[in-house]
């Protein structure tokens, strides 16, 4: 009688890898800030690697004044270059807009999700004079609930293939209380450029009516 052959090799159940469980996330879709809420903790770190300063395209290295930054109406605006045109649209608006700001009684910050070389070359080329803070770990943007982990931006909208902060704009008092919100989710809405200086007039308007007290 001929011996039959296993032609499967012999193994021990142990040496099966099991498949890896894979960790089951919520979807938990994205509740930004809006007017009348309060931002208590918001801080800005004054380290000098946490901003970039243009005046007219160049970059500067003038000193960070953050007590005056703050004192004021704060129009806040996040940014990422992922966004490309979208992006470079809301910056070249703002742009347009910072000196109206300022005679209005406010200010002007830009929130950039990381420190990219680019930043530089893109401020040159559009004449750009703004103020961009890094905002390492999308900190300040999970404290406007514009940018969650659980939802990143990928799944919103096309053409993204990162999870990058909403292209949100807000102006707070220097109380921390947002006065006006705007988030620009399907591209087509007009940037609110008037809305936005009557948010800093009326806004720096009670601030020095109560000073003045």
């Amino acid at each position: 009688m001929l011996a039959t052959t296993n032609k499967y090799p012999f193994f021990e159940l142990a040496e099966i890898i099991p498949e890896l469980n894979f960790e089951f996330k919520s979807y938990k879709p994205l509740k930004p800030v809006k007017s009348g809420n309060y931002i208590p903790d918001f801080t800005l770190n004054n380290l000098h690697e946490q901003w970039q300063q243009f005046y007219n395209g160049a970059e500067t290295h003038g000193p960070v004044l953050l007590r005056q930054l703050l004192n004021k109406p704060l129009v806040i605006s996040f940014y990422s270059h992922h966004w490309k045109e979208a992006g470079l649209d809301q910056l070249k608006q703002l742009n347009a807009l910072q000196h109206e700001i300022r005679a209005n009684g406010g200010n002007l910050l830009v929130i950039n999700d990381e420190r990219e070389s680019g930043l530089q070359k893109l401020a040159w080329e559009n004449s750009l004079s703004l103020n961009f803070y890094f905002d390492k770990n999308n900190h300040i943007a999970k404290k406007f609930r514009i940018y969650s982990e659980s939802n990143p931006a990928w799944n919103r909208f096309s053409g993204i293939d990162a999870n990058i902060p909403l292209l949100a704009t807000y102006v707070i008092d220097p109380s921390q209380r947002v006065v006006y919100d705007y988030i620009d989710e399907d591209f087509i809405k007009p940037f609110p450029s008037k809305e936005i200086l009557s948010a800093v007039y009326e806004s720096a308007l009670i601030v020095n009516n109560k000073r003045s007290a």
